[in-house]
């Protein structure tokens, strides 16, 4: 469900005056995730690993109540639940888009994650969840990246998360990954929390 409200009424109020008109309202941050207990998960679990850095995204983002606020538009929009965008390499050798509704059990979540993906792989037709806060993700997992500064094409202010392939040294596997989100929808501190909270996602993961 989507609600508009009224960012005076939010606490967002500041920041929409201030960044709603700015020719550059988007920020990205830049961290070094350490991955080994995903990919260990991932090994013995028998999951993708992309998989479950899309539910470890959404886990993270569910408890910041920020990513419940996005601006679309001119209006501030209120959510009640979340998605995760994932980009999917179809069978016309293209690529689609395809947003997965978040669940906090990765079982559900996987089983949804498969079945769509799937769906779009073959159709070669976008898979969008309009009722939901998507947070988009791309995952270049073929090539060595630092980090990504995403275009601000002004028509989408979703937050945006983008990794390329995790390397290994020793006993430690890191992922750098790039965060964009729009100034008015959160700070600084709230992204940086959030992606605090995705390394403990990551850390714990096989606890569960």
């Amino acid at each position: 469900m989507m609600t508009e409200v009224d960012p005076r009424t939010t606490t967002r109020a500041y920041a929409y005056e201030m960044w709603m008109d700015a020719p550059m309202p988007m920020v990205t941050f830049f961290k070094t995730l350490d991955v080994s207990s995903l990919v260990r998960f991932s090994r013995i679990r028998k999951l993708k690993f992309n998989m479950l850095m899309c539910w470890s995204i959404g886990q993270a983002a569910s408890q910041v109540k920020e990513f419940y606020l996005l601006p679309v538009g001119r209006k501030l929009i209120r959510y009640d639940r979340i998605a995760v965008n994932t980009i999917v390499a179809n069978r016309n050798g293209e690529v689609s888009s395809c947003d997965v509704p978040f669940s906090t059990d990765v079982r559900a979540f996987n089983e949804d994650y498969l079945r769509l993906t799937r769906l779009v792989a073959e159709s070669c037709e976008n898979y969008d969840l309009t009722e939901r806060m998507v947070i988009g993700t791309s995952a270049l997992v073929r090539f060595d990246i630092d980090g990504v500064v995403g275009m601000y094409s002004g028509v989408f202010n979703n937050p945006f998360m983008i990794w390329g392939r995790y390397r290994r040294k020793w006993f430690r596997t890191t992922l750098a990954v790039s965060f964009q989100f729009h100034h008015t929808q959160m700070d600084g501190a709230h992204a940086a929390r959030f992606l605090d909270l995705l390394q403990r996602e990551i850390n714990t993961i096989g606890t569960r």
